[in-house]
């Protein structure tokens, strides 16, 4: 069931209208709106964390490899965050195996902090294997240049509940930075219902966005992050 629980959180275009109602301003009270999201007060392996780069372990893992698509998709308001639905996106090989990109949203600011520290805002790319396990790909942005590969995406979010057309194809190729070291840990989905298992990687490097493509998320969704959670004895791999 939790399984269940965990993906259609995910997958559905219409989570706004799915389970007990949530939102930020009681991250507290997550656990206690249903018995599917006690993992959010329980869970021993939540996310986000805080990255404290003095206390990584140096590790030999496999190298980050994508090999995604360039594709239409849909994005979506669901009325916690912003959501780009895409079909048929191509696939990421990540220490943990290989996973088919599903879709990819939006918190700010990022739900990660590197040595206690925020950026602007994080995308989140979920993907998914076929025994149904998921793997998470952060990119961490910081303020610059308008980010041409998501100004679509910027141009067409929803104000309110619902959905748009994404206009042209996006290839999540170009999201990422040119070096793809990364840190790795093994925590949970940081929106109810928490579900664990989930194989973490969040990029070292961060990408662009401008001024305007921050400011016009934050005007839909001022703060979309939950609070970073207790590592409890978790250790966090760095790999180049």
């Amino acid at each position: 069931m939790k399984k269940i629980a965990l993906i259609a959180s995910l997958l559905s275009v219409s989570a706004f209208a799915a389970g007990p109602h949530w939102d930020y301003s009681e991250v507290a009270k997550w656990g206690d709106l249903a018995e599917d999201y006690k993992t959010c007060k329980l869970g021993a392996n939540q996310s986000p964390i805080d990255i404290k780069t003095t206390a990584t372990e140096k590790a030999s893992l496999s190298p980050i490899k994508t090999a995604y698509n360039a594709v239409t998709g849909e994005v979506v308001n669901n009325g916690h965050t912003i959501q780009v639905n895409l079909k048929d996106a191509g696939s990421a090989a990540v220490p943990s195996g290989s996973y088919n990109l599903l879709q990819f949203h939006f918190h700010t600011p990022s739900e990660e902090k590197i040595n206690g520290a925020n950026y602007p805002m994080v995308a989140h790319l979920v993907h998914k294997n076929e025994a149904g396990n998921l793997a998470v790909i952060a990119v961490l942005f910081k303020e610059g240049k308008e980010n041409d590969t998501l100004k679509d995406v910027f141009a067409n979010m929803p104000d309110k509940e619902g959905s748009k057309a994404l206009p042209s194809t996006l290839d999540a190729t170009k999201m990422l930075p040119a070096n793809l070291g990364f840190y790795a840990f093994t925590g949970s989905l940081t929106t109810p219902p928490c579900s664990e298992s989930v194989a973490w990687q969040v990029l070292k490097t961060p990408v662009e966005l401008s001024k305007n493509q921050i400011a016009s998320f934050k005007k839909i969704f001022a703060m979309n992050a939950r609070p970073v959670q207790p590592l409890n004895g978790r250790k966090v791999q760095e790999a180049n």
